[in-house]
């Protein structure tokens, strides 16, 4: 089997996992309000033939590059996590050294810049079919939302054996900190603690999930009192 077939059946079964995340997601999308989907690289954040929007790459000191792609959700009360995407390992020179998927294993944390409304509407994203009746207001919707997520991952390579590393995921929108305001992710791996930290293109968003609305109790319908010598049947 050539590395070539390899890599495009690899990237076929993990956009599949991909769609399924995202579908279950947008599914659920109005329930706890410490729900986040999280996009990187994938999706509508990318624009085709733009390579500065997809993948996220970073490089480490020595040269060699990660380039990554992937979505899920994460919730902040609970510390769960769901998330897979690809990843290409590849040398200074270009050259294709380790290809394969990564999945999240746990949500060490999330710091939130802040809510950003306005920043789907400069992109166009509609979330689902137009629908009859009135429409909604983008408050109970998905909100872009800025912040850093720090996950732990695991890659399983086409080749090879599996390694772990921790994952930074910084979407800049919202109250941005100014030592974080390049958008991107940064990388460690913990077989050699080699960091990856030169964020050179990708874009990535946080979607926090609304709470569920509830309609109102309906109260007990009350019998109406007896006019005094009404007949009983």
């Amino acid at each position: 089997m050539s590395l070539a077939f390899s890599i495009r059946a690899t990237n076929r079964v993990a956009a599949s996992c991909l769609t399924v995340l995202l579908f279950a997601s947008f599914a659920r999308a109005q329930r706890a309000s410490g729900e986040f989907i999280f996009l990187l690289a994938s999706g509508f954040l990318c624009e085709p033939g733009d390579t500065s929007t997809c993948p996220c790459t970073v490089r480490a000191n020595a040269g060699d590059s990660y380039e990554m792609t992937g979505a899920g959700t994460f919730d902040t009360q609970s510390k769960s996590v769901k998330a897979a995407g690809t990843y290409t390992h590849k040398s200074s020179n270009g050259n294709v050294l380790e290809t394969g998927v990564w999945i999240a294993s746990e949500l060490v944390s999330f710091d939130s810049y802040g809510a950003a409304p306005n920043a789907l509407p400069r992109q166009g994203v509609r979330f689902g079919p137009a629908t009859m009746g009135p429409k909604l207001p983008k408050l109970f919707g998905p909100m872009p939302t800025g912040g850093i997520a720090v996950l732990r991952i695991r890659f399983l390579p086409i080749q090879g054996t599996s390694t772990t590393g921790v994952l930074q995921v910084n979407c800049a929108l919202g109250d941005v900190p100014r030592e974080r305001s390049v958008e991107g992710i940064r990388l460690t791996l913990e077989r050699n603690n080699i960091e990856y930290s030169e964020e050179l293109s990708g874009r990535v968003m946080f979607l926090a999930l609304r709470p569920k609305i509830s309609a109102p109790a309906k109260a007990p319908e009350q019998e109406a009192p007896e006019t005094p010598g009404t007949p009983h049947n």
